[in-house]
């Protein structure tokens, strides 16, 4: 039974809401904000709000600097490629743990969950070594394999609770109906987890896309993604505050647009199997 919230709760939540959203939000709205400032206007004190002489400018200037579209298509490949093959290898890994464990399945489990709390520093200089002496420095190739294997232990652990979610007798049926290994993951498990592996891949897009430190030491020019194009204005000179934060709004404001209009199906996958 559905308990009775009083009128003064519900305006007491919604007001805490939403100060907390917009106190999330306002960083992404100065930087847009920010954009359309003069240099001057951008570090003034105290700054101007929205009473300020807007310029398009700092927009103009990025693009005839850099070459937008090509870091915009590096992102894209490399985002959407490494989330796709993690998703290949994690499927199946996720199902053997999920569905055919032993006694060893909880210590592999922790194990790649405890490769993501090793400093990336710690293994940088044998990376770059590796990447040279293969021909796979500045190449979206490269990039899409280290961004595979960095995302792949969280990739299998959100799919590993999603499956857990999922009947096992389901399955059993299946198998008892003649369904192979292949076809069982393919037509039964897949399309019931569909949810999960949709929030799982949206979210490793957004990592994937957000990935400065391997980006920025495994690239140069050719296959440098969008936290390079950021980066490229922060110079010995100084930061140049308004043309930044026309780079930042331009490299933000894809994968805002992708949360915004999948936000329905991210907050259904991690919210999966939650209510019962």
């Amino acid at each position: 039974m559905a308990r009775n919230v009083s009128t003064q709760r519900k305006i007491v939540v919604t007001v805490v809401a939403w100060t907390i959203g917009i106190l999330i939000f306002f960083p992404i709205l100065w930087t847009f904000l920010t954009s359309f400032k003069t240099e001057a206007e951008a570090i003034a004190s105290p700054p101007s709000l929205l009473f300020f002489d807007w310029t398009t400018e700092n927009y103009h200037e990025v693009q005839s600097r850099s070459n937008y579209f090509l870091h915009f298509m590096n992102s894209v490949v490399i985002s959407f490629g490494s989330t796709l093959i993690g998703l290949i290898i994690a499927i199946p890994s996720a199902w053997a743990m999920a569905f055919s464990p032993t006694k060893r399945t909880k210590d592999v489990l922790m194990w790649m969950l405890s490769t993501k709390m090793m400093p990336s520093v710690g293994v940088l200089v044998p990376m770059y070594l590796m990447f040279r002496n293969t021909g796979l420095l500045d190449t979206r190739t490269g990039l899409v394999i280290v961004l595979t294997l960095i995302n792949l232990p969280i990739i299998i652990w959100m799919l590993y609770t999603y499956f857990k979610e999922i009947p096992g007798e389901i399955l059993e049926a299946a198998r008892m109906d003649g369904a192979s290994l292949s076809k069982e993951i393919i037509y039964v498990l897949t399309p019931m987890a569909i949810p999960g592996i949709a929030s799982t891949l949206l979210l490793n897009i957004i990592l994937a896309w957000n990935e400065a430190f391997w980006t920025l030491n495994l690239s140069a020019a050719k296959a440098a993604p969008l936290t390079a194009f950021i980066a490229s204005y922060s110079s010995p000179e100084g930061l140049f505050y308004a043309k930044l934060s026309a780079a930042s709004t331009m490299a933000i404001a894809p994968i805002l647009i992708l949360g915004w209009f999948s936000q329905k199906q991210l907050v259904r996958g991690l919210t999966f199997g939650a209510v019962k």
